[in-house]
């Protein structure tokens, strides 16, 4: 089900100076069964490939035991007393960070040994009212968690840092003790009040940035901004494919029309139905900037009309390979993805009537029926990108 209520969620990060892996680790689910979002930020000790198994540890087990609704101070307990000891410090350790995020709107944060989250509401941060736990068991006596539950109010922000943003700076003239939670808080600060609308990715980037800086471009530790945006939806429809009974030619050029958000028609015979029912010409475009594709055409009311099949499964391949060094071009399945990670809610319309060319045995076996290509970019869409995504068929 989609909500009207989104959460947008971006993670950032930077490895330790000359290593390559990122002692950090973020996962995050969304379960939509419970319309629930859960997320973890940990940091393991040390940075590198031990740093990182540390981290996976820790988040995978507290990724597994927040969903199954576990009692936030037991979690705590199994995790530190899951980790393998380090032999020359003699205990276990690596940070954690768990955001629970609930459609009714309420969210509950856990959090031991990373920077405390920092809450931006109207323009100032906000004091959602921390608890001190702590912890009692034999291996773990002494070691406090801090938690916070509160109502999610439209336009509330939540900012989550590893301890290489908060220390970075760490000894130079203008951070001698670090830039810490207050330089981090102020600085979100300033840039949400030039550009109140900046993204959770704008946001994530510009912090980490400018944590980097402070370390004159050589991070002396791992370093993860991850920012939380709570805010209306943005929406996209993609249709593609003919509908199953010709009848349902014109539910589908209504369904498009009255559609609040961008448009997108990948297929030749989708694009042609939308122009005969709307009264609307195709432009066509003979500009060839991806070599493995027809070139785009536009038409009025939509935002981009592609070929079908093939450019769908190109946009599948670059959503699953896609990292934060991707660099997209200016093809047609580039401008889907790009239109796709602009989006929040994904609403695919999907014709059922079959076509003939796509049976072909001698065809590519990659070439598959767009419906089975669309369940793909769906997956992942939901896994990896944490969109809302409706399918239909018609």
């Amino acid at each position: 089900m989609i909500e009207a209520f989104h959460v947008e969620v971006e993670v950032q990060q930077k490895n330790h100076h000359g290593e390559r892996i990122c002692g950090d680790v973020f996962l995050s689910k969304r379960l939509a069964d419970e319309r629930r979002l859960v997320a973890v930020l940990s940091d393991g000790m040390g940075h590198g490939v031990k740093a990182n198994i540390l981290a996976t540890l820790t988040s995978t087990m507290a990724l597994n035991f927040t969903r199954e609704h576990k009692d936030f101070k037991r979690t705590a307990e199994i995790i530190m007393n899951t980790l393998p000891v380090c032999s020359e410090r003699k205990i276990s350790y690596s940070t954690f960070t768990i955001m629970d995020i609930e459609a009714i709107n309420k969210i509950s944060i856990l959090e031991y040994d990373n920077p405390t989250a920092i809450i931006i509401r109207d323009k100032r941060v906000y004091d959602p009212g921390w608890t001190t736990m702590e912890l009692n068991s034999k291996n773990n006596a002494g070691k406090e968690l801090k938690s916070c539950s509160f109502d999610i109010k439209k336009g509330d922000r939540v900012i989550v840092c590893s301890d290489g943003v908060a220390q970075s700076g760490l000894g130079s003239d203008k951070y001698p003790f670090g830039w810490g939670r207050d330089g981090i808080a102020d600085y979100a600060l300033q840039l949400l009040s030039r550009e109140t609308n900046l993204s959770a990715q704008q946001l994530s980037t510009r912090i980490l940035n400018k944590a980097v800086q402070n370390d004159g471009f050589m991070s002396k530790d791992d370093t993860s901004v991850v920012t939380f945006y709570f805010r209306e939806p943005r929406r996209l429809l993609i249709c593609t494919g003919p509908p199953y009974d010709e009848t349902n030619d014109k539910v589908l050029a209504e369904k498009v029309r009255d559609f609040d958000g961008s448009k997108i028609a990948c297929g030749a015979t989708t694009s042609d139905i939308l122009a005969r029912e709307l009264g609307r010409d195709i432009r066509d475009s003979f500009e060839f900037t991806d070599p493995d594709l027809p070139p785009i055409s536009y038409m009025d009311g939509l935002d981009l009309i592609t070929e079908g099949i093939l450019t769908l499964t190109k946009v599948h391949d670059i959503l699953k390979k896609m990292n934060s060094n991707t660099r997209l071009g200016k093809g047609p399945a580039d401008e889907i993805v790009k239109l796709i990670r602009d989006s929040d809610q994904i609403h695919f319309i999907i014709g059922t009537r079959i076509n003939i060319a796509h049976q072909d045995p001698n065809l590519p076996i990659e070439l598959e029926i767009r419906r089975t290509v669309v369940k793909r970019i769906a997956r992942v869409l939901e896994e990896k990108y944490l969109k809302d995504v409706l399918t239909e068929f018609i």
